[in-house]
């Protein structure tokens, strides 16, 4: 299914702004539907079979949440003409709301045909010329009972769809925000030009009361109410400027109100039907629970990268006190096993250092690898360093992955330091290279490291070699990793590890 964006461009001549204005009225009119209790369909004009008319094609469709759809299969990317489209051309070619005419059939549903001329105001204001229609098709299959919030939600949407013909719907939003809520069905509020509350839903009437207001919400002044009930003065003033910014003709981005513990989520909308401010419309939605949850994540998550802090902490401790051991033992076999030690210890920090300073239980691996590997090098004379680079990138790991493989490739590393290259009186041999080179797919990783030292002895056996940083690679690399390791001479001399794993999502 082709975009809005891609539907328009291959078929009309409209430009980069008549488009952006056509994805903010499609991202928007979610709010129309549901008051009209119809679907939206948007259409353009095509050329066509001069024969057959005017012709157009639907690029973008919504249906209703508050009624039965009237189109039971996606109409976007259909192309009519001739008299079925005859109203969308009425609208356009007049630049007029069009709502004259009898019902009509889709199969077995009846349905009311309307369309809605789309402009967009220029810089200088003015309206500019219909570039797309609206069709606003209503299911007249289930028959309703005229309601005081059925009216108000016609007589609101009506008014939106004028404001659609003069280009003055949808305002252009705000950076950051979104229009997933509030909703109509959330709770709606109507007020007339002074800012006096004509009309609120019943859930409206509910989320207010949570703010601690239990009158009925009729004939009070929506400003000066928020202004009283927020608890903190200064966002009482601001949700206070809001509506009275939406009463002249602005649209204001959404605000939290806080009182009583309760969090409700506000959105004012001017109403200008031909360009006249007759009032605006307030959408509420109670979010109390919602900012409860929001604030028991943070302070989880709060907690988590405290815990991780202390970890990291602790093992760097640990290694410190490893350290300090190493230099009172006399018998060099011991003091190595605790050096080694050490920078394993050290290894496991890195990871908890990382995921201290993280939002979530993810870390960016490519800059512990890099400092895994600048200490390993260090491992090697100073008169004669053997370098040590990445190719390629790690991406982010979930914590499970993050530390086991670190572990995996620190004693690689190492290895390929220690045991990779030719020594003469404790100099390594000029040029000595370590490369990490990883490859990411979507469900796997595969990681090489490999050296351009004197490669694996003959009677080199991996299954059956003692050696604890061999034990620790081969333990973590098919437990906790879930992977395959392979060793093995490169050809033209070194060794190189071609590590695999997973990166599907482990079992518990």
């Amino acid at each position: 299914m082709s975009t809005l964006r891609e539907l328009v461009e291959e078929h009309t001549s409209l430009g980069p702004v008549d488009i952006d204005h056509l994805h903010r009225l499609a991202g928007d009119w979610q709010l129309i539907s549901d008051l009209s209790f119809a679907d939206l369909l948007l259409w353009v004009p095509v050329e066509g079979d001069p024969g057959a008319g005017q012709s157009f094609l639907c690029v973008a469709q919504v249906r209703p949440t508050t009624a039965p759809t009237a189109y039971q299969d996606d109409q976007v990317g259909r192309t009519s003409s001739g008299a079925e489209v005859a109203h969308l051309g009425v609208a356009r070619e007049q630049g007029r709301i069009w709502r004259e005419g009898d019902p009509v059939w889709y199969g077995d549903t009846p349905a009311r045909h309307e369309a809605i001329p789309v402009r967009r105001r220029g810089e200088d204001g003015e309206a500019g010329e219909v570039i797309a229609v609206v069709g606003r098709d209503t299911n007249l299959s289930t028959a309703r009972t005229p309601s005081q919030l059925e009216l108000n939600y016609l007589t609101t949407a009506d008014d939106l769809a004028q404001m659609i013909a003069d280009g003055t719907f949808p305002s252009v939003r705000h950076p950051g925000e979104t229009t997933s809520a509030p909703r109509v069905g959330d709770g709606l509020i109507r007020l007339d030009g002074s800012g006096k509350v004509t009309y609120a839903s019943p859930n409206a009437q509910s989320a207010i009361r949570r703010l601690g207001f239990s009158a009925h919400l009729v004939g009070e002044d929506l400003a000066a109410l928020f202004n009283r009930l927020a608890e903190d003065p200064l966002e009482g003033s601001e949700a206070s400027n809001r509506i009275l910014g939406a009463l002249r003709g602005d649209a204001p981005p959404r605000k939290e109100i806080e009182a009583r513990t309760a969090t409700v989520l506000s959105r004012a909308l001017p109403l200008m039907p031909a360009g006249v401010p007759i009032g605006a419309l307030v959408l509420v939605r109670d979010i109390t629970e919602v900012k409860r949850r929001d604030r028991a994540l943070i302070t989880k998550d709060a907690t988590i990268r405290e815990i991780h802090h202390r970890v990291k902490n602790n093992l760097q401790t640990v290694a410190a006190l490893l350290r300090l051991q190493a230099r009172r033992v006399n018998h060099p076999e011991a003091r190595a096993a605790l050096e080694e030690s050490v920078r394993r210890v050290a290894s496991i920090a890195l990871v908890h250092e990382t995921l201290a300073m993280s939002a979530d239980e993810a870390v960016e691996f490519d800059g512990i690898v890099d400092r895994v590997a600048n200490a390993a090098a260090e491992v090697a004379s100073p008169e004669s360093p053997v370098r040590t680079r990445r190719e390629g990138t790690f991406g982010v790991l979930p914590a499970e992955i993050a530390t086991p493989l670190v572990m995996v490739l620190n004693e690689l590393l190492l290895n390929a330091v220690e045991h990779g290259f030719d020594s003469l009186e404790g100099k390594v041999a000029d040029g000595a290279e370590v490369v990490v080179h990883v490859e990411r797919a979507k469900r796997e990783l595969h990681v090489t490291v490999a050296d351009n030292g004197r490669g694996l002895p003959e009677d080199f056996n991996p299954t059956t070699n003692k050696r604890l940083g061999l034990q620790i690679i081969r333990t973590l690399t098919t437990g906790e990793l879930r992977g395959t390791i392979e060793l093995r001479n490169r050809d033209g001399g070194g060794t190189e590890a071609l590590l695999f794993v997973p990166l599907a999502k482990r079992d518990r």
